[in-house]
């Protein structure tokens, strides 16, 4: 499974997320409707900055580990085995609500292991960690060698 960040993680995204949310206003005309029609440019900007072929970043979970790649030819970055964290905690900062964003921090015991900025829609993408990690360490437990090794 492989999922992309948002412009949610990056600081000008959240910055604008904070920005967009403010309902103060009448009627269905707001200061963050306005803000949002007066930077459609610089959102459009910041979307298209962060998919330049240097700049592309990528989620990826596979059957061993989750991993951060970079770049059009997929180059890791950062990863996690799926035995070296026993929970994922769900961070939303200020900001990243409006994007229905937020950052998934692997943890082992009280010691961050990854962390994965501006998921879209995070709920989902940690539940599917969680299931195909449970599947690997019950699997794991009961091989007499380690799992994924030829």
């Amino acid at each position: 499974m492989t999922v992309w960040p948002s412009v949610a993680s990056t600081g000008l995204g959240r910055a604008l997320g904070r920005l967009y949310r403010i309902k103060s206003g009448f009627g269905p005309v707001s200061v963050g409707r306005l803000a949002l029609l007066a930077t459609i440019p610089l959102g459009l900007f910041l979307y298209l900055s962060m998919r330049l072929p240097w700049a592309i970043r990528r989620y990826r979970l596979t059957n061993r580990r989750i991993v951060i790649e970079r770049g059009i030819n997929p180059r890791v970055e950062q990863y996690v085995d799926l035995d070296r964290f026993d929970a994922i905690d769900l961070l939303v900062s200020p900001g990243q609500e409006w994007y229905a964003a937020g950052d998934l921090v692997f943890r082992r015991g009280q010691i961050e292991t990854l962390r994965l900025p501006g998921v879209s829609r995070p709920e989902s993408f940690r539940q599917t960690c969680l299931k195909v990690r449970q599947s690997y360490v019950s699997v794991a437990a009961v091989q007499p060698r380690p799992v994924g090794v030829a």
